[in-house]
């Protein structure tokens, strides 16, 4: 049965489809790309249909990510076929668990951070959008550093399941 993850911010423009490509790559590495459906979403639709912010692509694309996105909304709905809901800061956790319709939908929402064992007490990703190339880098290093222990997660969920 495939495990699916879906990565959660603004305007699923800037961090969440990084988020997506990083751990995309992650996951095919780790030779589960077969086991594991990768996507991402924005809490709103003001960019639905819009190609990742061209930052964001010149940072995956400098550092050997795949860069295909088409961005979109993130529907209640989704609970029902998702495994994980990772969100990229606590204004998105909580959204998200508000749309969530059970409280067992709502357990699915993690910060994407609380994976990474060096994170300082802010387990935000700051929104790169407003600023320069800097705040993607940034972005795309903080996202590094949380994938390892998320695809940890993972594979421990995969392992618990019933072949």
């Amino acid at each position: 049965m495939t495990y699916r993850v879906c990565f959660v911010c603004t305007g699923n423009i800037c961090r969440s489809p990084m988020a997506e490509s990083v751990f995309r790559a992650r996951v095919a590495e780790a030779g589960l790309d077969g086991l594991v459906e990768v996507d991402s979403a924005g809490t709103g639709g003001w960019h639905e249909g819009d190609d990742a912010d061209p930052r964001t692509v010149s940072v995956l694309d400098e550092h050997g990510y795949g860069t295909g996105h088409t961005a979109r909304q993130f529907r209640p709905s989704w609970f029902d076929h998702l495994d994980l809901v990772i969100a990229l800061d606590t204004d998105h956790l909580k959204t998200l668990r508000r749309l969530a319709p059970t409280e067992e939908d709502a357990r699915k929402v993690r910060l994407l951070r609380s994976y990474d064992p060096t994170a300082d007490a802010d387990l935000d990703v700051p929104d790169p959008y407003y600023g320069g190339r800097a705040g993607f880098e940034e972005c795309l290093e903080m996202v590094e550093a949380a994938s390892a222990g998320l695809l940890d997660s993972v594979r421990e969920h995969l392992e618990e399941r019933p072949v």
